[in-house]
């Protein structure tokens, strides 16, 4: 065994069994062990790993933990926005979390039949953030990115993950489908007549609709509830 003082800066210290939050502690690690190992058996995801330093020299999660060691690990800083696109994956278990990402036009895939292995796969092949509450999940070495979403309810989701990735400067509301996640395009009115109800038809100009599903879009008092609920969490 190699052992290591670990030190866990806030708000990491959440996922640390009680007796090692708020302090530098003594851990010892199996041999040959990365910084990655080590920081995932002390039950912290490395996508949730931002900076790290071993005796005050920067370090990457690859580094092999060696006896002695002092190792501090910082929270994940907000992003820059440095991204031209910001592609999502949110779990089964966060379907309102994905449609309010949507809304704000972020690219978000989620299916609630998509079982952990098609998560690990899309996330290699699309670079896609992975979005879950799973920390088991969080932890496999498939997922380059992701960010383990703690509050409960969707809207306080979405500040959290607003707040992470930047997305208020990033958003373009109302652009992606709530269903398929595809464009909207905009819609001649007249192609659209059979397809709303004859009210909605007076009241409005502009149209948009999906490619894939054919859904037609309007901004109806819908819209602005859930412009209103955007700003809020946007805001906070």
């Amino acid at each position: 065994m190699t052992t290591a003082r670990f030190r866990f800066h806030e708000p990491l210290s959440a996922f640390l069994k009680r007796e090692y939050r708020g302090q530098a502690f003594s851990y010892q690690c199996a041999r040959a062990a990365s910084l990655k190992n080590a920081i995932e058996a002390l039950g912290v995801p490395h996508t949730e790993a931002g900076r790290l330093t071993v005796n005050g020299a920067p370090a990457t999660l690859q580094r092999t933990v060696r006896e002695g060691d002092v190792v501090e690990i910082y929270p994940v800083e907000i992003e820059s926005g440095s991204d031209p696109d910001l592609l999502f994956l949110a779990d089964a278990h966060l379907g309102g979390l994905a449609r309010f990402l949507r809304m704000l036009g972020f690219d978000t895939l989620h299916d609630q039949a998509l079982h952990d292995d098609g998560i690990r796969r899309l996330a290699a092949e699309e670079g896609r953030i992975v979005l879950s509450r799973d920390r088991e999940l969080l932890k496999c070495r498939d997922i380059a990115r992701g960010c383990y979403v703690r509050a409960l309810k969707p809207q306080a989701q979405l500040r959290e993950v607003a707040a992470r990735f930047g997305l208020a400067r990033r958003a373009r509301p109302f652009t992606l489908c709530l269903r398929c996640n595809l464009p909207l395009a905009p819609v001649d009115k007249a192609a659209v007549a059979a397809r709303v109800p004859e009210k909605v038809l007076a009241m409005n100009e502009a149209f948009s609709r999906c490619a894939g599903c054919g859904r037609v879009y309007w901004p109806g008092s819908h819209y602005e509830r859930m412009r209103a609920a955007l700003g809020v969490a946007l805001s906070a």
